[in-house]
């Protein structure tokens, strides 16, 4: 994408059809939260398809993956240090995750770890005592740093189609801008996609389980640790957040092609 030119969007008809419900909507006309919604999952599902029908689409899947693992990374000293303040951790994490490549899925990483971020603390108030506000600053609880990790996923994919959306909207109805419709899209996306991630903590307590069931769960053998455990589920969790994983989204079992 190069810096002279506009981004025009992706290409092909379901897409064209969510741009078009999207110029047609308006915030004050019946029933508009709900086509709002409608509209946000047009968006999911046309993407859905397009990586299904082209994993290389945009790049997004090779970036979310390269940046999962960056942020599996980043679990381990986030436990063991934590961070001074909510800035400072979107500060570290903003480039250490998110890189510095210039296509739209790299910024979409890079709102989304910021986003993500903010999300958490909503989430935990307890946050504010781990960042500093305590006599003695430790390192992030694993449910903390477990939310993160779905959060980004999440957000990554709500980040990405306000782009899209925020493009058809200056394209079409520049009058929209102010309603920020494209913002409630990202939102609506994040909210139904965060479940579809697998939870490293989820998936660490069952290695655990069932290292102490066989007998392997010992000091000199012990069960993966939780950054391990978030790296190995990486794919997995684009899979799903990108719809190649179906299974969560529509009752079939394996992934798309």
């Amino acid at each position: 994408m190069g810096t002279s030119t506009r981004w025009k969007g992706p290409n092909g008809e379901r897409w064209s059809s969510a741009g078009r419900r999207l110029a047609r909507w308006r915030e004050d006309s019946r029933n508009a939260d709900q086509r709002l919604d409608e509209i946000a999952a047009d968006h999911l599902r046309a993407l859905h398809e397009t990586i299904r029908a082209d994993r290389s689409a945009f790049g997004l899947y090779d970036t979310a993956c390269a940046a999962g693992e960056r942020l599996a990374a980043a679990l381990g000293p986030l436990a063991a240090e934590g961070a001074e303040s909510e800035q400072a951790l979107v500060a570290r994490l903003v480039p250490e995750v998110g890189g510095d490549g210039g296509t739209l899925a790299d910024a979409a990483v890079r709102r989304a770890v910021a986003g993500a971020v903010r999300e958490v603390r909503n989430r935990h108030p307890e946050l504010d005592e781990a960042m500093g506000g305590g006599a003695a600053r430790g390192g992030f609880a694993g449910d903390i740093l477990c939310d993160l990790y779905q959060v980004f996923f999440a957000d990554m994919v709500g980040e990405f189609l306000r782009s899209v959306a925020a493009e058809h909207v200056r394209l079409a109805v520049p009058a929209l801008v102010a309603a920020d419709p494209e913002g409630r899209i990202a939102d609506w996306v994040a909210e139904k996609v965060v479940d579809l991630v697998p939870n490293p903590c989820e998936e660490s307590a069952e290695a655990t389980d069932l290292a102490q069931a066989v007998g392997t769960g010992t000091a000199e053998h012990p069960p993966p640790a939780l950054p391990e455990i978030a790296r190995a589920l990486v794919p997995r969790a684009v899979g799903r957040a990108l719809g190649l994983i179906t299974e969560e989204i529509t009752g079939s079992e394996g992934a798309a092609a």
